[in-house]
């Protein structure tokens, strides 16, 4: 059971990653669309999803390499 549970965490991982590089273009992007205007709060705290998708990953990596010895 757990095997199936691991797949699900790398792809969690990948999810929040990708929310988080959305968030960091989007971020970049607004000024330019806006003429200047910051970004609203709440992508300043999706940024935060990059390292902790990464961090999961890592996590994931981890825990599967230890199952293979």
């Amino acid at each position: 059971m757990k095997s199936q549970s691991s797949p699900r965490l790398l792809q969690a991982a990948g999810v929040v990653f990708a929310i988080g590089l959305a968030a960091i273009v989007a971020l970049f992007v607004t000024p330019m669309v806006t003429d200047g205007g910051t970004a609203p709060t709440f992508v300043y705290v999706l940024t935060m999803c990059a390292p902790l998708g990464f961090v999961l990953g890592l996590v994931f990596a981890l825990r599967s390499g230890r199952r293979a010895r």
